[in-house]
C-alpha cells in the first residue's frame, strides 16, 4: 500500500526538486473529528529564495502574493492527489494548507491553534523540527516552504524517524531579528508547549500591523524570521 501511495504522490510533485514529502504515524495525536485517520502525508513546497531574500524589515507585496499562491497551489495539489488515492480505494481526509484571516479572528482567536498542525505532521514524518520562532525548519529548505497534510486510514510506513528535538542549537538569529520579540530563545522539543518558547499573539499582532502598514490590506504576514534563518539559504546552509 505504501508503494502505491508513494507513486501517486510522486506523479504530482513536479518538479520534484521543489517538494519534500513523508509519511507519519499520528496514532493518538489527533482530534476526535479525525477518528480513524491515524496516518498522514506531509508535503512541503519550496518558496522562491529570490523573493525571500528581499525581505529585510517586513513583508513585501511580492512575498504576500507568492505566499498566497503557494497555499492555493498546495490546495489544488492535494485535491488532485486525494482524488487519485480515493479512486484507488484509499480513503483520505484533505486538510487545507491554511485558514482564513476571518477564521483566525473568530474560531481560533483564543488559542491560535487550528484543528490540525501541519508542522506536527511534518515532524512526525521526520522532515524537520520546530525553530525558536515556531517555524517549521526542514532539512532541505529550512523554513522557506509551505506545508500541507493529507490524512489516511490506510497504514503507511515512514522512511524517516520522527524528529523530537530541535536542531537549532545556539543559533538565535530569528530570536534577535523578530521585531516584536515573540520568542525567548528556548529550544523546542515534543515535551515543550508552544507558549513556553514563543508568544503567537505578539507575532500575530505584528503581522497584522505589517498587513496594514506595508501592504494596505487586512492580512497577517511577516516573513522576517523566515528570510533570516541560515538553514535553507543558498550561501549559508548549516
Amino acid at each position: 500500500m505504501t508503494v502505491i501511495i508513494e507513486n501517486i504522490i510522486k506523479e504530482h510533485l513536479l518538479p520534484a526538486e521543489n517538494f519534500i514529502f513523508g509519511f507519519a504515524d499520528l496514532t493518538g495525536l489527533l482530534q476526535k473529528k479525525f477518528t480513524g485517520f491515524n496516518f498522514g502525508i506531509s508535503i512541503g513546497l519550496r518558496l522562491d529564495s529570490i523573493i525571500l531574500d528581499k525581505i529585510i524589515n517586513g513583508p513585501t507585496p511580492e512575498y504576500y502574493l507568492h505566499y498566497k499562491k503557494a497555499n492555493e497551489d498546495l490546495a489544488l495539489l492535494t485535491e488532485k492527489i486525494c482524488g487519485e488515492l480515493n479512486a484507488n480505494e484509499i480513503e483520505t481526509f484533505n486538510v487545507s494548507p491554511t485558514v482564513s484571516t476571518s477564521d483566525l479572528d473568530t474560531i481560533y482567536f483564543n488559542s491560535l491553534r487550528t484543528d490540525l498542525s501541519h508542522k506536527m505532521v511534518a515532524t512526525r514524518a521526520g522532515l524537520g523540527w520546530i525553530g525558536k520562532t515556531d517555524l517549521f525548519i526542514s532539512r532541505e529548505f529550512g523554513p522557506r516552504l509551505r506545508l500541507v497534510s493529507i490524512l489516511l486510514k490506510s497504514p503507511v510506513k515512514s522512511k524517516s524517524s520522527p524528529i523530537n528535538i530541535s536542531r537549532c542549537g545556539k543559533c538565535n538569529i530569528c530570536v534577535e531579528i523578530c521585531p516584536t520579540k515573540a520568542s525567548n530563545g528556548k529550544l523546542w522539543d515534543i515535551t515543550v508547549e508552544r507558549e513556553e518558547f514563543f508568544d503567537p499573539f505578539k507575532c500575530r499582532e505584528q503581522c497584522a500591523e505589517f498587513g496594514r502598514t506595508r501592504l494596505g490590506i487586512d492580512a497577517r504576514i511577516c516573513g522576517i524570521c523566515v528570510a533570516a534563518c541560515p538553514i535553507g539559504q543558498k550561501k549559508r546552509i548549516v
